[in-house]
């Protein structure tokens, strides 16, 4: 196997990935230098993530109609051209507007780039071309709270975006260099019309949920931003019935395995774009922490994600999804309860291992559920389910990202002031809760679902009582 194409590819996921946790551990710098509240930065996560679930949808017609290599190659330069303007920003608006460019270049960069390792790399070795691809993707995580807390603490923030302008212009000459030519295929017209519905309608439910609560808008904005978003949603879904090839195929949703995987995945997900967002904060903000010392902390979750990767085969082959997922989802929402406890006095060492677990067990829900995902899903219809998929991944991070600033600016309306150590602790519990309600999906799946791809086998009674096998 040509190993240059995956890493050259995966130079694009590193920096993307880590470009991704670094900011969560610098963001009361941030809010420092630009004058505003840490918790008003919760508007630039949410436009780097709507920006993803808006412009993913087209990732693959775009390499279709202009050639795969020249929009990943652009996609780098727009990462990096997003990466400069928010070193460059001086104001919460510049920032989040830098953060949405930043955007852009990321939804195109990474399904791009792995449609290049698929029509690049013959059938026999894509296994390993993928896991050569992924590594990054699990490094990035990994080194990014402590890199990002380093360079935060003792240089200045600006340093972790300009980072990203050396990293993504090798990844252009490489591109250049190394990638074979890709020829531009024949495709039908964009869904316009759904793109502009879809757009709004994920870009209007996650701002307006983000402005709702902020003090320097009345509240009146935000509602009327969500009911926008809320019209081209059902507007998009009348369009979506009647045109021949939209955006968005949401007829895969009648199906109750992929119903279960991207609504349930949705609600846990919620938490998860939560945690990330709340820990930095609560630990810089409340606990008196250096930016390095919580990304010291906070890292190990990624160490929890790699442990996992090589058992979640196992689990998920010996029992099966459905109990799975509904005791994993379950302990999960736990370990997120379990951060509202945390006080000044905690010992390190008990923290560490609580999140290393919640990061395990995380980790094995989510490898669950994308696999589920695709365990009824017809070949021809893989490339319609995988938008859908990526797109309600990054919609409902942003709503955990929004729900965690807006319950934290709620109370601390009310006494007037910065966060308080409680106000973390009631957000982490609400949050926590939100996430339980996604077990109720998996309730519902049939006792088999999903065998065909975990390789779990149950013995079940036909109708005449003899034992018959199910699953492969």
């Amino acid at each position: 196997m040509n190993r240059i194409i995956p890493l050259i590819l995966a130079v694009a996921l590193f920096m993307e990935n880590m470009d991704s946790t670094v900011i969560a551990t610098s963001l009361p710098a941030i809010a420092a230098d630009i004058q505003t509240s840490p918790i008003a930065l919760k508007l630039a996560l949410t436009a780097y993530l709507a920006s993803l679930a808006i412009f993913i949808p087209i990732s693959g017609w775009m390499a279709d109609r202009f050639g795969a290599k020249n929009v990943f190659r652009a996609a780098i330069a727009v990462f990096v051209a997003g990466s400069i303007a928010c070193a460059l920003s001086g104001s919460l608006g510049a920032f989040v507007v830098s953060r949405a460019l930043q955007g852009i270049g990321g939804a195109m960069m990474t399904p791009v780039g792995r449609l290049l390792l698929v029509r690049s790399t013959p059938k026999s070795d894509l296994v390993a071309a993928m896991s050569w691809l992924t590594v990054p993707a699990l490094v990035g995580p990994l080194i990014g709270p402590p890199v990002g807390g380093f360079i935060t603490t003792y240089f200045s923030w600006h340093w972790i975006f300009l980072i990203n302008v050396p990293i993504g212009l090798v990844g252009i000459a490489l591109a250049t260099r190394f990638l074979p030519g890709t020829e531009k295929i024949q495709t039908p017209p964009l869904d316009m019309v759904g793109f502009v519905l879809s757009g709004v309608a994920a870009s209007g439910v996650i701002l307006g949920l983000s402005v709702i609560s902020l003090p320097v808008l009345p509240p009146a904005a935000g509602f009327i931003i969500i009911a926008v978003g809320s019209i081209c949603g059902v507007l998009y879904l009348i369009h979506a019935r009647r045109a021949a090839n939209p955006l968005l195929a949401l007829d895969l949703l009648s199906n109750p395995v992929f119903r279960a995987a991207v609504i349930g995945g949705g609600m846990f997900r919620i938490g998860i774009g939560a945690v990330p967002f709340l820990l930095p904060l609560m630990f810089q903000l409340a606990f008196g922490l250096t930016p390095f010392q919580s990304g010291m902390i906070t890292f190990v979750t990624a160490i929890g994600a790699i442990g996992m990767k090589f058992m979640a085969t196992r689990v998920f082959r010996r029992f099966g999804f459905r109990p799975v997922l509904i005791s994993g989802s379950l302990i999960a929402a736990g370990t997120i309860a379990v951060n509202g406890f945390f006080t000044p006095q905690t010992p390190y060492i008990v923290m560490i291992a609580i999140i290393l677990v919640g990061g395990f067990i995380r980790s094995m829900f989510f490898t669950g559920i994308n696999a589920l995902a695709y365990a009824e899903i017809t070949p021809q219809d893989i490339s319609k389910a995988t938008p859908i998929v990526a797109v309600a991944q990054q919609l409902n991070i942003a709503l955990g990202v929004a729900l965690a600033g807006g319950i934290l600016e709620v109370l601390a309306s009310r006494h007037l002031g910065p966060p308080t150590l409680s106000d973390f602790h009631t957000a982490f519990f609400l949050v926590a809760l939100v996430s339980t309600t996604a077990a109720i999906w998996f309730i519902r799946l049939a006792p088999d679902a999903g065998n065909s791809v975990s390789g779990h086998k149950r013995v079940v009674a036909d109708g005449t009582g003899t034992a018959a096998s199910t699953g492969r």
